[in-house]
Formats: C-alpha cells, sequence, structure tokens
C-alpha cells in the first residue's frame, strides 16, 4: 500500500466520509504515531504509521461492509441519538462500525445503505456525480399536468430552485395519488416542500432506488448485505 493522504486512509477505514475525516483532522482529532496532525494533506504509510482518533486506534485494515436497509417511519437515519430514539444501525445486525451513506427523514421510508467504506460513500453523496434516486409519493389529490410540469421543470423553494425532476401519476388512490420521482438531488424534506408548493401534502414518502441499487422485495424494517454484482456496479457508478 503506497503512502496516502490521512484523510483518505480514514475514510478508508470507516471512520467517516472523506470531508468528515478532513475536519476531524483540522480540529486535531488525530494523532499519527503519538504526534497530533492538523493537516488534511498529510500523507502517511498505513502499513507502518499508527493512527488514532479521539485517542482511539484506528484498524486499517478494517473489512467493507455494505447493507441495504429498508428502513420504517420513525427511525433515525444517523449513527446514534441523544434523545435515545431508534436509528438504522438498530436495523443491521452487524458489529462494524456504519453509518447512513444520505439521509432520509424520520418519516420517510425506503433504501438507505450503511457502509464503513467512506470513500464509497463520499463519491455517493457528492453532487458532482448526480445519482438518480427514485421515490413513490402517496399526496392528497390529484396534481393537474400543469403542477406536474412545475415540478418537472424545477420549484423555487427557500434554498433556491430545484433541479429538473422526472415526475410521473402512478394510480389515483383514496382521494390522492401515487407519484413516481426521479430526483439527483437531496436536499432536506426536498420531495415533501416540492409537493406542498404545488397544493399537495405528502402522505407517505418511499426511497426505492439509490443509483443502480433498488429496495426489491426487502420486507420493511429489514437489511441484507449487497450481493457482489450490486457492490460492483455501485462501484462502476462512480469509477471506483
Amino acid at each position: 500500500m503506497p503512502v496516502e493522504r490521512l484523510q483518505k486512509v480514514l475514510a478508508r477505514a470507516g471512520v467517516a466520509s472523506r470531508r468528515k475525516c478532513e475536519e476531524m483532522i483540522a480540529a486535531g482529532r488525530v494523532r499519527v504515531n503519538g504526534q497530533t496532525v492538523c493537516e488534511p494533506g498529510t500523507r502517511i504509510d498505513a502499513r507502518s504509521d499508527r493512527v488514532e482518533v479521539d485517542g482511539q486506534p484506528i484498524a486499517i485494515s478494517t473489512p467493507r461492509v455494505y447493507w441495504l436497509v429498508n428502513k420504517p417511519v420513525g427511525y433515525l437515519s444517523a449513527v446514534s441519538d441523544p434523545r435515545g430514539r431508534p436509528t438504522v444501525l438498530d436495523l443491521v445486525g452487524s458489529q462494524e462500525r456504519l453509518y447512513p451513506v444520505g439521509r432520509l427523514d424520520l418519516d420517510s421510508e425506503g433504501l438507505i445503505l450503511l457502509t464503513n467504506d467512506g470513500e464509497l460513500a463520499q463519491r455517493l453523496t457528492h453532487p458532482s456525480f448526480e445519482h438518480e434516486k427514485e421515490y413513490r409519493v402517496w399526496v392528497d389529490g390529484l396534481p393537474t399536468q400543469r403542477s406536474l410540469q412545475r415540478l418537472r421543470e424545477g420549484i423555487e423553494l427557500e434554498d433556491g430552485s430545484t433541479w429538473p425532476a422526472q415526475v410521473h401519476v402512478l394510480r389515483e388512490q383514496e382521494g390522492g395519488a401515487w407519484l413516481r420521482f426521479v430526483l439527483h438531488e437531496g436536499r432536506k424534506r426536498q420531495l415533501r416542500r416540492m409537493c406542498e408548493a404545488v397544493g399537495h401534502a405528502v402522505r407517505r414518502l418511499i426511497r426505492v432506488r439509490m443509483g443502480p441499487l433498488s429496495l426489491g422485495d426487502l420486507p420493511m424494517g429489514e437489511s441484507r448485505a449487497l450481493t457482489q454484482a450490486e457492490l460492483r456496479a455501485l462501484k462502476e457508478a462512480v469509477t471506483l
């Protein structure tokens, strides 16, 4: 293994995403061979250098783990919660230190990826890769063609206009309609805010696909390891 940048080594070890690791280094939380390092670009030899984060040694050779989870409503997309609420990590039977790639709101459900591969997580969440995310959204009422066109072209929200999206009506149901959304961005509560902007409150929101990963028939609240084919497709999608 050649000499590498410290943040890359930490991300590969599953400490956090590369960007977060850079922040941890700059904050003085990382030591190499007993010396605090505050420069993210520092290069180390992972074969021989001893690395610690917050005083805890880091196992550079930690195996990579990838879990697909069908998140229910009421679970946080977080590693832990100070209020004691359940998180997506509670749904996985892995002893590895994992963290979610991207987020789903507390009241949203569906596909979320958990991993300790910081390099993969960084690329999956970076806007430059523009990975598709597909959702099924149940809204109040039946959107008009004008409303659908507004959603497709972009909605002006308080944090700026949304990117163009694919939006189609799948079926009507109980005074509302199921919509299919395909997006390339993921702002906080974006789909809910988009639908509310055209007069349709969201009753239910399910993510069914992220890039090449699909939820399939995985039961609610269950998890499984990625298949080799899924992992290969995922890495190809982010050019790893």
